[in-house]
């Protein structure tokens, strides 16, 4: 039985976060908004909560089974995620395992250059200071979270990089760079939590390099929410994309 949906906690550009009946979980709707440079650029395309949401469960379900902790519980339906209420740290932590987007214009790397090892990033995440990047001492001093913290997150966020580049690869898919964010669970556990999804990630076709993400709508292009179910189409199990009636466009890939 599911927990009964409360009041809304936390509405982000794309998520909104409710309260349940059990104090110690919430349930995360994934809404159909897309949007790109702080929120200014905004769309709405019909089922892309769905997608994201089903992609999100798979990848979390994926790390569970390797035993890194997520605030994953189980997807609920499609758009709805139940999971375990956690105190969000305000960092975006950003790896980088090949050179693109806002990497090539501060820093002279070259396109699609390989990093290895990969580039962990931490950007503080405030709308209203532009989400700026961070070095340990001002994380420490703003009192984001302390350097054990700091260095507990980069070792969690390097074995999950591991885990789905090569997962990823499994399904054709290069895994240029992606965002995550973590929080303290009520036992003060560093967590996993928010979103893993073709909106917080670069996704490439490994033959083709066709962009399998939001790139497609930061830069205007079409095909949106066909990149979407390709990725879905590739990661999810067979038995999984009949339950959810996902057409399989990428039997063939």
């Amino acid at each position: 039985m599911n927990p009964k949906m409360g009041n809304l906690i936390y509405a982000g550009k794309a998520k909104d976060v409710y309260e349940t009946d059990d104090p110690e979980l919430v349930i995360v709707k994934f809404r159909d908004d897309i949007t790109a440079g702080d929120g200014v650029k905004t769309e709405n395309f019909v089922k892309k909560g769905f997608y994201n949401s089903i992609i999100s469960s798979k990848f979390f379900e994926v790390l569970e089974e390797a035993e890194i902790k997520t605030q994953y519980i189980k997807l609920i339906k499609p758009g709805y995620m139940l999971c375990k209420k956690l105190e969000m740290i305000p960092l975006e932590v950003i790896t980088r395992n090949i050179a693109a987007g806002s990497l090539l214009k501060k820093f002279p790397f070259k396109t699609k250059q390989e990093l290895n090892p990969p580039i962990i990033q931490m950007d503080y995440k405030n709308d209203e200071y532009h989400d700026p990047m961070l070095n340990d001492s001002i994380t420490i001093a703003l009192d984001l979270a302390n350097q054990e913290q700091l260095d507990m997150i980069r070792d969690i966020t390097i074995k999950i990089n591991n885990v789905l580049k090569d997962f990823l690869l499994g399904k054709n898919i290069l895994f240029p760079d992606f965002k995550i964010e973590y929080g303290f669970d009520n036992h003060g556990n560093i967590v996993l939590g928010d979103e893993i999804s073709p909106d917080t990630c670069r996704f490439w076709d490994s033959k083709t390099s066709e962009v399998l993400d939001k790139d497609l709508f930061r830069k205007g292009e079409s095909g949106v929410m066909d990149a979407y179910i390709k990725v879905a189409s590739r990661i999810l199990a067979k038995e999984d994309l009949k339950k959810w009636n996902i057409e399989n466009l990428e039997s063939e890939f």
